[in-house]
């Protein structure tokens, strides 16, 4: 995460908040060689104290987790290119404004009998972001085949200890060269040039 405090004040709450709306995130775990590294939907308690999530059984982070597994889900937002020409000043340098949120802690096995409800929590979740679509649910699925698919996954769940917030949006520049930047974005980028235009209080 980016190392300047300017970037790193916002509030546990919108962190929390940003993970959660978003739903989708690399989990990290770490190896004698590289990191294991999968992308994964899951969900984050209203809390922020625990993500549940389900992995294929023949993902190699599933052969790692015994009773507990230090992870980090990396959760990221948007993200661009800033033109330093944008801010109307003098200078400046080329930069990348984003916005990410880093889910740090152990992964333990969940039962398997979470497994179903976790999934019809998950599909709920992002379904009912699609209205007015009618929502899909697992009983719309042959029960033999839901199970089958089923077998083939497992659930777990990230206890979380700590949340890192990077939100990398020009803070750090007077208001008026940020507020110009955000203003040139926004015909390329409009969320994260919304994001500039009202950057997180502290």
């Amino acid at each position: 995460m980016h190392p300047n405090p300017a970037f790193r004040q916002t509030p546990r709450d919108r962190n929390i908040a940003f993970a959660r709306d978003q739903g989708f995130g690399l989990l990290a775990v770490s190896t004698d060689q590289a990191p294991l590294i999968s992308h994964i939907p899951f969900q984050l308690s209203e809390d922020g104290t625990q993500a549940t999530f389900h992995l294929v059984r023949s993902n190699p982070i599933c052969r790692l987790v015994g009773d507990g597994l230090p992870a980090r889900l990396a959760v990221s937002g948007p993200h661009g290119y800033i033109s330093p020409d944008w801010y109307e000043i003098d200078d400046q340098v080329p930069t990348w404004n984003y916005v990410a949120v880093h889910l740090i802690g152990q992964i333990h096995t969940m039962p398997a009998d979470a497994l179903h409800p976790m999934l019809d929590e998950l599909s709920e979740r992002f379904e009912a972001t699609l209205d007015p679509k009618p929502r899909w649910r697992t009983t719309k699925m042959p029960k033999d085949k839901m199970d089958r698919m089923m077998r083939q996954i497992l659930p777990f769940r990230l206890e979380v200890a700590e949340i890192d917030g990077t939100w990398k949006l020009g803070q750090n520049k007077p208001d008026a060269a940020r507020l110009a930047a955000a203003r040139a974005l926004a015909l390329h980028d409009p969320a994260l040039s919304a994001l500039m235009a009202d950057p997180p209080a502290t």
